[in-house]
């Protein structure tokens, strides 16, 4: 952890050196998350409920996947840029370190302008939470937490699978961006609305929807089960496959030779 807090601190230092470029990559990145917030606006200034949730419903559920994926690419960004590091020999210098090459990759990369979409997540819950009409007793908020920090870890897990891909392309394949920034946009309204075969595949195969829609159901009390709670619990399974893959990978590496 202390060895982590040097290579973060370094982040931090090296982004601050350019103010300027920091200061109008975070408001790029505060106005591309406007604009989906906007689109939310602009659905329920036609409809009042959308699947039978209403709009405030709907801000939370849009604001809890913005945060977790933002978290995911601020500390797992090293992952989503894995082919580069390939590409470049990079990961042939992490091999022959003495430190664990998974510890080498998620500390090369920490994107701080992802704060600014953390930020506007945070306000986002702020308006939206205290006009849900939820009863926030310490079982919505502890599944409201879980629903955040179990979302980051399983968009962080999707990273660890376009890595583990990009063993065997070097290019890193486009398709994950369906399931990373497509899950992003697409959870802007909960995945129920999509119909019984996108749930099901959210739920067994990529389970976006445990960290979104099942526990979404115990906060506005369409479920009183605690299962639905702890549904994003179960969502951190996905992570062992995740895991598996990229050690696979990893013993079948073969150096690009740059």
């Amino acid at each position: 952890m202390r060895l982590y807090i040097k290579y973060f601190s370094m982040h931090v230092r090296s982004q601050m050196q350019y103010k300027t470029s920091f200061f109008f990559t975070s408001l790029g990145m505060f106005l591309t998350a406007f604009s989906t917030l906007l689109s939310i606006n602009f659905l329920f200034a036609r409809f009042d409920s959308v699947g039978g949730f209403s709009h405030e419903e709907v801000l939370i559920c849009f604001a809890v996947m913005m945060m977790a994926f933002s978290f995911a690419e601020l500390f797992g960004r090293g992952f989503d840029l894995f082919p580069t590091l390939l590409g470049n020999g990079g990961f042939d210098r992490a091999l022959v370190r003495p430190r664990n090459v998974i510890f080498q990759v998620l500390a090369s990369q920490t994107v701080l302008t992802r704060f600014a979409r953390i930020a506007q997540a945070g306000a986002v819950l702020a308006y939206a939470i205290p006009r849900s009409g939820i009863d926030w007793t310490w079982d919505k908020v502890m599944t409201l937490s879980l629903m955040i920090v179990c979302g980051a870890i399983l968009f962080f897990s999707l990273f660890v699978v376009y890595a583990a891909f990009s063993f065997f392309t070097v290019e890193g394949l486009e398709f994950m961006n369906i399931l990373t920034n497509g899950g992003l946009e697409h959870g802007r309204l909960p995945f129920g609305v999509y119909g019984d075969g996108v749930l099901k595949f959210l739920t067994y195969i990529v389970p976006l929807a445990l960290v979104q829609y099942y526990p979404l159901l115990y906060l506005v009390d369409r479920e009183d089960s605690i299962f639905y709670a702890l549904t994003p619990v179960f969502a951190l399974l996905f992570l062992l496959p995740c895991y598996g893959l990229f050690r696979f990978g990893l013993r079948h590496y073969k150096s690009t030779g740059s």
